[in-house]
């Protein structure tokens, strides 16, 4: 009973815990600097709670799913030891999961409606939807192509700076080429891919591809996909930009 008890608490403050240097900004900004109550303390408080559960469980489910299941299916296409089939689930993974990405859609349906609202684009409802529908489905191709590339890279340990490297050099030709318009939500766009659909899976791809190959360390090889997942957004945006 006693390790049952633990077992459901330890969790629950490792989250309190990750969260408090939040908590504590918050209320020494409120507090003493502009010496003012917080507003709707209750439903505040409330509002933690379920956040500190929401985060407990959240951590727990990638722990005994996502990860695991991740792991599994690269050990499995690396016994299975074709490259097509490996490569095509790869890119099915990066753009699943981007095209399902809830930072994503919120931030292609606030750039479709800043974009109607500059007469970049028409008014109307279809017109936002396309722009918006577009600017994810470019987002999810290119964190495809970028999955693919860093397993690639797992397979024939390439180093992984100099894709890096050249990657970033790209974004700053780039920059100076696509529209200024762009530019802003380009950026923000790698950043919205990497969050809590994308980077549990495709971690966990790249640690078990990389464990499952004789001659690759999962320390090494394993980690750097989501770098690219993060790279590859801020190009191919710019490119739609400058299409579209």
């Amino acid at each position: 009973m006693k390790q049952t008890i633990k077992g459901i608490l330890a969790p629950i403050q490792d989250s309190v815990r990750d969260l408090l240097p939040i908590i504590v900004v918050i209320a020494f900004f409120q507090y003493a600097v502009l010496q003012q109550p917080i507003p709707n303390l209750g439903e505040i408080l409330t509002g933690t709670v379920l956040v500190i559960l929401g985060l407990t469980l959240f951590i727990r489910g990638l722990e005994i799913g996502l990860f695991p299941i991740g792991e599994a299916m690269a050990y499995g296409f690396a016994r299975k030891g074709s490259l097509a089939w490996l490569t095509i689930f790869a890119f099915a993974l990066g753009f699943g999961t981007t095209i399902a990405e809830p930072a994503l859609i919120a931030v292609a349906a606030e750039a479709a409606d800043v974009a109607a609202a500059g007469g970049m684009i028409e008014t109307h409802e279809a017109s936002r939807h396309a722009y918006a529908l577009g600017l994810r489905i470019t987002v999810a191709v290119s964190v495809g192509i970028a999955i693919v590339i860093g397993v690639i890279r797992i397979l024939k340990g390439w180093p992984i700076h100099y894709l890096i490297i050249t990657g970033y050099a790209c974004v700053v030709v780039m920059t100076e080429l696509a529209p200024k318009e762009i530019i802003g939500i380009a950026y923000d766009s790698g950043g919205v891919t990497t969050s809590t659909v994308t980077v549990p899976l495709v971690t966990a791809l790249g640690v078990g591809l990389a464990s499952s190959i004789k001659g690759r360390n999962p320390m090494v090889d394993g980690f750097g996909l989501i770098a690219f997942a993060s790279l590859t957004p801020m190009i191919f945006v710019m490119a739609y930009g400058m299409v579209v």
